[in-house]
């Protein structure tokens, strides 16, 4: 559907053709005993080089409505799990990758606008993909996320992607 919202299963596919690629698919059964109780919130955090985008990417996947993934996953370990399929394809999945978005804004010089770059381009995917509701074009992300789970009673996976990028380059907090 989108870049942002929804999106593809490409990233993963790309996975999938590397040679030394360890199939991670069980963290999905972790999630989906989680999916519908108080501890949906949830952030995984491991050393640098340790797969957290690899499994961002399994993530949006497994949940993204932009995507049919039900081939793939029905061949990796979370297949063979009873109900492996109860949340496959079914959630609306926002997937950010904060240091791109981070070194875009730098190579436009455009730090300063970071966060408002976010919001405006996501709050066009959300009129894109939810064409059935009136947003003004001045909502925040998290207003259009209350919009269209208020309207529609759909829910979101939400993967944020180095996370850490905004203190690691030491962004000044009235930036973000």
């Amino acid at each position: 559907m989108g870049l942002y919202l929804n999106p593809n299963a490409e990233a993963l596919k790309q996975s999938l053709r590397n040679e030394i690629y360890v199939d991670k698919s069980m963290i999905v059964s972790e999630l989906n005993k989680l999916a519908e109780t108080d501890h949906d919130f949830l952030c995984i955090s491991r050393p640098r080089r340790f797969g957290k985008s690899m499994v961002g990417n399994l993530i949006s996947a497994y949940y993204s409505k932009g995507c049919d993934t039900r081939e793939i996953f029905s061949q990796m370990k979370i297949g063979q799990v009873p109900d492996y399929d109860k949340y496959l394809n079914k959630l609306n999945v926002i997937k950010l990758d904060l240091n791109g978005w981070y070194q875009n804004s730098i190579q436009r010089r455009r730090k300063e606008y970071l966060i408002a770059d976010i919001h405006e381009t996501l709050a066009g995917e959300f009129k894109e993909s939810f064409d059935s509701i009136v947003f003004s074009g001045e909502e925040t992300l998290d207003q259009c996320i209350l919009k269209v789970y208020k309207e529609t009673g759909e829910k979101f996976v939400i993967i944020i992607d180095e996370y850490d990028v905004l203190v690691r380059e030491r962004v000044p907090e009235e930036l973000f």
